[in-house]
This record gives structure tokens, sequence and C-alpha cells, in this order.
């Protein structure tokens, strides 16, 4: 019992740090390219508003970038402290590819973060212009090492097992592995989701409360325009993981659409409850033939029912509904980014000539949509995959600690209070931030290189 417990405690722990450390570098990846274009914006225009909000953002970036680094080393501690045995089995593939991670994009971003956030006015515009690209390509960079390490969790391939260890045979196949193309993708859309939201919702919240400054439309302009162009291309981009799903992990599909056995023409279940038990479910509200026609193409195409993966296939209910909140959100980030985008460029891009009151609410609500439909989609993906840590060759059962239940609970009882403690401080400087008028000085030296660049 107490082994039980303490997968159980272990994974939770885990869950909580994955949990709190993706929701930052969801916003650092694609808001390193945000702050990039803002930079060159005010290099480009001289207009001192895209200075003053290059400032604003930058200062949440480094908060960002502080908090994900953090958690992300805690994170990471826990390979050893709770899942000892994945290090020992997979710890040739998964090593190098950490610490490729940590040699290409970690000491790629600390090293010209400083640069970006102390070097205003202390090298040409051009040395800090260049600085900024290389601080997102380093965010980019960090998210394709760990994606291609998670893919590869869930579509093994390029491996040998020898003694029940694995060895890498192939890097490029390992790091190319069937899912990574697909994971990468929808990950790098919905950082920029999660950024676009964010610009667009504290925008909005400063119009609505009356803390607007000269910066305001134009973040709000930005924000709008980059969710509704993004939106569209990640469900493109989802809709392809799902086909790629279907064919490497067919348990998880059959978890997420709720098929207890297999069948063609399968329903789209937009609401339901999963009798796990009884392998049906209690009541359901669905679309006929529907699931098989996005997933196969065809209106009678065969979707693998979860019978056929007795022992090994997760649980259903967290991927069914994880999997309805993602897409749920995604929906209404279709409808709000689109909506709001027709609004404006009717209103000439004037944010103070909409007349309709309801628009500065809604966006302000959708703030942090980001995160929500991430973490439900990082849900998916992760219990998607048990009952194994590396799908089809290591079980999770298998490489959990020895430590007893009750030292993980109450490490498990401390992260969360310390995480929780974090969320909230972060969020309140947000808006405490975003309540103050905006840095539109100019840099405290000589800008030797802003001249040639605005000539352009």
């Amino acid at each position: 019992m107490d082994t039980v417990d303490t997968l159980l405690l272990s994974r939770l722990q885990f869950a909580l740090n994955i949990t709190f450390h993706i929701l930052f570098p969801t916003l650092s990846i694609a808001l390193g390219w945000v702050l990039l274009f803002m930079r060159w914006r005010w290099l480009r225009t001289g207009d001192r508003a895209w200075l003053g909000v290059w400032r604003w953002w930058t200062k949440v970036f480094a908060l960002t970038f502080a908090l994900g680094v953090v958690s992300g080393v805690t994170m990471s501690f826990q390979f050893g402290t709770n899942w000892p045995g994945f290090m020992e089995r997979a710890g040739n593939i998964a090593g190098p590819l950490l610490g490729y991670e940590v040699l290409t994009a970690f000491f790629l971003e600390a090293t010209f973060l400083g640069v970006m956030l102390f070097g205003h006015g202390r090298v040409s515009e051009r040395t800090h212009l260049v600085a900024n690209f290389l601080v997102a390509f380093g965010t980019t960079m960090s998210a394709f090492w760990i994606l291609s390490l998670n893919s590869w969790m869930q579509t093994p391939q390029g491996h040998v097992e020898i003694d029940g260890v694995l060895h890498a045979a192939d890097w490029w196949a390992i790091i190319f592995n069937p899912s990574f193309p697909y994971r990468l993708a929808h990950m790098l859309l919905a950082s920029g989701l999660t950024v676009a939201f964010l610009m667009a919702g504290l925008a909005a919240w400063q119009l609505w409360r009356g803390h607007a400054h000269a910066g305001t439309p134009k973040v709000l302009r930005l924000g709008v325009t980059l969710a509704a162009v993004l939106i569209p291309l990640q469900i493109l981009a989802g809709d392809l993981h799902g086909l790629n799903t279907l064919k490497h992990q067919p348990a998880k599909i059959a978890a997420m659409e709720g098929v207890f056995e297999t069948e063609r023409g399968a329903p789209l279940l937009l609401l339901a409850w999963p009798n796990e038990a009884e392998g049906r479910h209690d009541w359901a509200i669905g679309i006929p033939k529907l699931a098989s026609l996005i997933l196969t193409h065809s209106p009678d195409g065969e979707i693998k029912g979860l019978d056929e993966f007795k022992g090994a296939h997760p649980p259903v209910k967290p991927v069914f509904f994880g999997f309805r909140v993602m897409v749920g959100v995604g929906v209404l980030m279709l409808l709000t980014s689109w909506s709001a985008a027709w609004l404006l460029r009717r209103a000439g891009w004037q944010a103070g000539q909409i007349r309709q009151p309801w628009l500065w609410p809604l966006l302000s609500t959708m703030t942090f949509s980001g995160w929500v439909a991430t973490v439900a989609g990082w849900y998916v993906t992760e219990i998607g995959r048990q009952p194994y840590v590396v799908q089809g060759l290591i079980r999770t059962a298998d490489v959990v600690t020895t430590t007893p239940a009750a030292h993980v609970g109450w490490t498990l009882l401390g992260y969360a209070i310390v995480y929780g403690g974090l969320l909230v401080a972060y969020v309140r400087v947000l808006r405490y931030m975003a309540t103050k008028p905006l840095d539109t000085s100019e840099a405290p030296a000589a800008l030797p290189g802003q001249a040639a660049l605005q000539g352009q």
C-alpha cells in the first residue's frame, strides 16, 4: 500500500511542478520574439510609446524568466528524488538532451539577457537588438530540446535496449521522433497565443479601469492581431497532431474521445460522463460520426477502443475532460480574438471609438486563457501516456522512488504552498505594474546605431 501511495503522491508532485513551471516558459518563448518586434518598431519609427511598452514588457519577461528557471531546476531535481529509475534506464538519452538544452539555450538566454535588461544606452542599438534576438532564439531552442525529449518519451525510436537500459543508436531519429514536429509547432503556437491574450487582456483592463497610457492601444492592437492570426493556425496544427497521435498512440486517442469499444463512425462527444468501470458513458451529447470524420477523414473510419488496451491505457476522465477544456478554451479564443479584431478594425483601431463596452471585460477575462488551455493540453499529453513513462517501454510504477509516502506528501504540501504564493504574487505584480505610467524617457547614453537603423 505504501508503494501505491508513494507512486500516487510522486505523480501528484510532478504534476504540480510541471503545472507551475509550464506557465512561465509558455510566456517567455513567444514574449522574447514580441519584445524583438517592439524593439524594432521603436528603432524604425522613433515613437517613444514603443520604447515604453518594450521596457514594460521586458520587466514582465525578466520576472517570468526568473520563475521559469527556478521551477525548472526544482522539476529536474525530481528525476533523482522521485523517479530515480527513469534516469537509470533512460538517462543515456534523457541526460544528453537535457544537457543540450542547457548548453545551447539556457546559457545563451542567461548571457544575453543581462545585455537586454541593462545594456540599453550602454551598447549600440544594433548590438542591443542582436542581444534581444539571441534571447528570443535561446528561448525557442530551449523549447526545441525539451520537447524533443518529451516527444521521444511519447513516441520513442532510435534506441536499443541492453539489459533493461536504453542506449542511443541514432540521435537523429531520437531528436526528430514521429511526434516531435507536431508537438513543437503546437507548443510554439500555444506560447504565441498565451502572450497575445496576456497583452490584449492587460491592455483591455487598463482601458476598462482608466489606467491606459500612450502604449496601451499599440499593445492592444498587437495582442488582438496576433491572437486572431495564430488561433486558426493552432487549430490546424492541433488537427495534424491528432492524426499523428492516432497513428502512434491510439490508446490516448481512445481516452480523449471516450471510445470504450472499437467502432466505426464514432461520434464526437461534446459532453459526457465516462463510466470507466462499466465501459460506457452514463450520459452523453455528441455529433454522430464526427470523431471518425475528424480523425480518419472518413465518416465510417475505425477508431480503436480502450478495450484493445487492457491494463495499458490511461485513466479516462482526466484525459477526456482535459481535452475538452483545451478545445473549449481554444474555441473561446477564436470567437474572442476575431470579434475584437473586427470591432477594432471598424473603429479604425482607435480604442476610444469602441461603442461596445462589453469588449474590455471580455478581453480582460481572457487574459490568462492561454495558461488554462496549455495546462489542459499538457495534462492530456502526460496523463495520456500512462501507464508508461516512456511509451511502451518503461512503466511509471517501475521507476518510482522507494522513499516513504509520508516524506513525499510533506514535500508535496511544501511545493503547493510555495507555488501558490508565487503565482498569486506574480499576478498581483502584473496588475500593480499595469497601473503605473509608461516610461518613455530616452536612454541614458548616446545611441550610435539608431540613426542608421531608422534610415533602413
